[in-house]
């Protein structure tokens, strides 16, 4: 294990691994970037956490193994709470052929406003024959004015699933903060064995009249999206509407298409959209892993 935590004035130690994080604390040391890189293998019918390397302020707490057939859940953590200009997260899991993780935050990633430098979070996912790997962190919160560059990368083996979510909010509604300047970017890539089976892409400028069409966020702060990309039943979608039902003041849809069933939420808060992210996902799990879906203790506190 090779575990490197400069602060803000700190020199990071002598390193032979090259990355973007430290890469981009030498080019700008005014800039707190942070690296976490995770490996998971099967060992004794448990999916352990066998590996682990950070630099900056990204740690994991101790894995816990709460279901019977041994997935681990990991909780990842920024302790700076925020993300400022220049700032970089890079995370980056391994799960060998068999393992089964559960990756969640133990609270929301908070983008604040930046006058000179773009702040940037990076996940990268490669999943092994047979591993599954359920990313699913707390909502990321774009202050007016940040300039935010979100990106994530997941490979597939040919029969491994993978289920991610992520919930945007843009301002803070709650203290009558609108999106009215910054960037925000984001970028989903899913392959399997090379082959690209979803994609998604999207700028967005403070300001913006897509803010307020009808046709596009209608004024609504928060949204979101889950895929699951794995093998489920052809009637997977259907299964989700009718556990969903009626989905209080935002909007709820499910689309299945040929190697995933993608989920969406749209409308004023965060917590409802979760919350019905959370049956779409125990349908899925279901169908597709055989089991129900098990909620990390920390969404509890």
């Amino acid at each position: 294990m090779n575990a490197i935590v400069p602060t803000r004035s700190s020199e990071p130690a002598h390193s032979t691994v090259a990355s973007p994080a430290r890469a981009q604390y030498a080019a700008q040391p005014s800039a707190w970037p942070a690296e976490l890189e995770l490996w998971f293998a099967l060992n004794a019918g448990k999916t352990r956490l066998v590996r682990r390397r950070h630099f900056g302020p990204l740690v994991v707490q101790r894995p816990f193994h709460p279901e019977k057939d041994g997935t681990c859940h990991v909780y990842l953590l920024h302790p700076p709470g925020g993300v400022a200009g220049g700032d970089r997260l890079d995370l980056r899991f391994h799960l060998d052929a068999g393992a089964r993780a559960l990756l969640t935050t133990p609270g929301a990633t908070k983008f604040y406003r930046s006058e000179h430098s773009a702040s940037m979070q990076s996940v990268d996912v490669a999943i092994g024959a047979g591993g599954v790997c359920e990313y699913l962190p707390q909502e990321t919160i774009v202050f007016d004015g940040a300039d935010a560059r979100i990106e994530t990368k997941v490979s597939l083996a040919a029969d491994a699933t993978y289920v991610g979510w992520d919930f945007l909010c843009v301002g803070r509604p709650a203290a009558g903060e609108r999106f009215e300047t910054g960037r925000l970017s984001q970028r989903i890539e899913i392959v399997r064995d090379g082959r690209p089976i979803w994609f998604e892409r999207l700028e967005l400028q403070g300001g913006s009249p897509l803010l307020e069409a009808a046709f596009s966020l209608a004024r609504q702060p928060s949204w979101g999206t889950m895929v699951y990309a794995g093998t489920v039943a052809e009637n997977a979608a259907e299964q989700v509407r009718a556990a969903i039902g009626a989905a209080g003041d935002g909007v709820f849809c499910v689309s299945q298409l040929e190697e995933a069933v993608v989920c969406r939420y749209l409308g004023p808060r965060v917590a409802e959209g979760k919350a019905l992210f959370v049956r779409a996902w125990n349908v899925l799990r279901s169908l597709g892993q055989g089991k129900m879906a098990e909620a990390p203790r920390i969404w509890a506190t």
